[in-house]
């Protein structure tokens, strides 16, 4: 359990009087919640519940693994026997299907090695990633626990659409959670944008 799960435990209440408010009665018309809520497009509790759903624990054996299958298939490629003192047709059509097996297992830049190494070095950004947001996220939660928001959301009296303090109070507190979040994504984004030619990779080997 790390910072968030004990922050989340607090703020439950106060994350679902938000989300009824705004579900409920909206946020006022010019405000920046609104840009927030297209980028995320998740309620704040629901948006802070999928962070808290990230666990980067179940990635940190990955990276170690993939690099120990791309060592492997170094060692492979290195280890493929040569045609020796064989001749002839046969011995060229050998030694031509040594050299891709060698080339596609190690040493350029599209092999398996080097894919799988691109990959582990994907999978230790992710978990950095993850812990990273999972920081942030707790961080903005406990800043509106404190806020002047939060006291004004903290009564269980019903809902008023005429409540105008109470939008605003919602509204902003939403406003801070969503740009967190959205930014962290984004970060997330741009991860998996530059690994793409992986996907590509193996689906052209394939």
């Amino acid at each position: 359990m790390d910072q968030l799960d004990l922050v989340l435990q607090t703020a439950g209440p106060l994350l679902r009087r938000v989300d009824e408010v705004i579900s409920r009665v909206g946020a006022p018309p010019d405000h920046r919640v609104w840009a927030e809520l297209r980028r995320v497009r998740l309620l704040p509790g629901d948006a802070v519940r999928a962070v808290a759903a990230l666990r980067p624990a179940g990635l940190t054996e990955a990276a170690p693994e993939l690099r120990a299958d791309a060592r492997a298939c170094a060692g492979i490629a290195e280890s493929l026997p040569d045609a020796g003192g064989w001749t002839g047709d046969a011995a060229e059509s050998y030694e031509s299907a040594r050299r891709r097996t060698a080339d596609f297992l190690s040493g350029g830049a599209e092999s398996l090695e080097e894919r799988l190494e691109a990959t582990a070095d994907l999978a230790d950004a992710l978990v950095e990633w993850m812990g990273q947001t999972r920081d942030e996220t707790a961080q903005a939660l406990a800043q509106t626990l404190g806020s002047a928001e939060a006291l004004q959301l903290t009564d269980d009296a019903p809902v008023d659409p005429a409540a105008g303090r109470m939008q605003e109070a919602a509204a902003e507190m939403a406003a801070s959670l969503l740009r967190s979040i959205a930014d962290s994504y984004d970060l997330a984004a741009d991860l998996l944008d530059g690994s793409a030619d992986l996907a590509t990779a193996h689906h052209q080997t394939l």
